[in-house]
């Protein structure tokens, strides 16, 4: 009887232990650095808000109209040559989670071919007052190189990108 019941509890760990490796992984495993950083709104496209608007006004107020808002994600993936590109990701915070609004390869970093050694953020307390993102990715463009370049990414509260070289 033990040994049947020892048979069994071994035999439900198996399987429990294939379907666990069957799942897909929440991170792929090409993902070598991610840094959630700044922020961005902008104002709701609403197809209401152009409803509303071809009605005459009424004596009730307006109300104020919808703001999407969210962050951003800097995200470095590791390409099949031992390179990374570097995704630039906006992220809506949305009543039923995050949502990812847009998503881009930040091209810049694809022509040097770089070996993406870090990223970070402009401070790592997670608060900034201006909307925008300033992030710093940390890259080699040769992997013999004793130091890495640093190289600054800025959106700017208008939502324009500038890449370029640190000045320190």
């Amino acid at each position: 009887m033990t040994r049947h019941a020892l048979a069994t509890a071994l035999a439900v760990l198996l399987l429990a232990g294939s379907l666990a490796l069957a799942q897909e992984p929440p991170v792929a495993e090409t993902i070598t650095f991610v840094v959630s950083t700044g922020f961005w709104e902008e104002q709701a496209e609403d197809g209401a808000e152009d409803a509303a608007a071809a009605k005459p006004e009424t004596a009730e107020a307006k109300a104020p109209a919808a703001l999407r808002r969210g962050y951003y994600k800097l995200i470095a993936v590791r390409q099949p040559d031992g390179t990374a590109q570097v995704h630039l990701q906006q992220i809506e915070a949305t009543a039923n989670g995050p949502k990812i609004a847009s998503s881009t390869v930040l091209e810049e970093f694809s022509a040097m071919k770089p070996y993406v050694t870090d990223i970070r953020p402009e401070n790592s307390s997670g608060i900034t007052t201006q909307p925008g993102l300033f992030a710093t990715v940390y890259l080699k463009t040769d992997p013999k190189a004793a130091e890495p370049e640093s190289w600054t990414v800025l959106i700017d509260d208008l939502g324009e990108i500038k890449i370029e070289r640190a000045t320190n």
